[in-house]
C-alpha cells in the first residue's frame, strides 16, 4: 500500500473509532454507531412530536364538532317544539274566545274553562310564554299591526287593543301579537 493510501484508511479507521463504542455483551462484543443512533432518535422524537401534535388537533376538533352537533339538535328540537305548539295556538284561541261569550252558571262552559287552563298550564310548562301588549309600545318584533286608528286616549304609537295573543318559546317568536295601533 502507498503511503498516501494508508494515511487515507487510518483516517477512515479513525473516524469510524470515534463514531462507534465497542459494548461487551454477553461474552461477546458488539460495535454500536453513536451518531447514526442519535440522528435516528432525534428523527423518532420529531415524528413523535408530530404525530402527538396531529392527535391533539383531531381531539380538539372532535369535541368541536359534538358541541356543534348538539347546539343543532337543541336548535332542531326547539324548533319542532315551537312548530307544534304552533299548531295547538288556534285552538287555545278559540276556547278562549268561546269563554269570553259564555252564559252565566253553565257547567258546561266551567268544563271548556278547565281545558283553556290545562292547555295553558301544559304552554307554561314547555317554557311558552305569552307577549305581553296592554299599555306598550308597537314593536315589530313582537307585534303584527291589523289597523292603525285614531285615539284620544292612547298615544301615536301605543298598543291600543289585542286581537290575537302572541306566544314566544324562550326567546323566539311562535306567533306575533295581532294587535290594533293608535294612529
Amino acid at each position: 500500500m502507498t503511503d498516501k493510501k494508508k494515511l487515507k484508511h487510518e483516517e477512515k479507521f479513525n473516524e469510524t473509532q470515534a463514531s462507534t463504542k465497542t459494548i461487551p455483551i454477553d461474552g461477546g462484543q458488539i460495535n454500536v454507531e453513536i451518531e447514526a443512533l442519535q440522528t435516528q432518535l432525534a428523527e423518532v422524537e420529531s415524528k413523535a412530536s408530530e404525530y402527538k401534535d396531529g392527535w391533539a388537533r383531531s381531539q380538539a376538533e372532535f369535541q368541536n364538532y359534538k358541541k356543534r352537533i348538539e347546539r343543532d339538535n337543541e336548535l332542531i328540537y326547539a324548533s319542532m317544539k315551537g312548530d307544534i305548539i304552533k299548531k295547538i295556538l288556534p285552538a287555545l284561541d278559540d276556547l278562549e274566545r268561546a269563554l269570553q261569550n259564555r252564559p252565566a252558571d253553565d257547567a258546561w262552559t266551567d268544563g271548556i274553562e278547565l281545558i283553556a287552563r290545562k292547555l295553558n298550564n301544559l304552554l307554561d310548562s314547555e317554557g311558552v310564554k305569552r307577549i305581553e301588549v296592554n299599555g306598550m309600545v308597537f314593536d315589530p318584533n313582537f307585534h303584527e299591526a291589523i289597523s292603525h286608528e285614531p285615539s284620544t286616549d292612547i298615544k301615536s304609537g301605543y298598543i291600543i287593543a289585542v286581537v290575537q295573543n302572541g306566544y314566544m318559546l324562550g326567546e323566539r317568536v311562535i306567533r306575533p301579537a295581532l294587535v290594533r295601533v293608535a294612529k
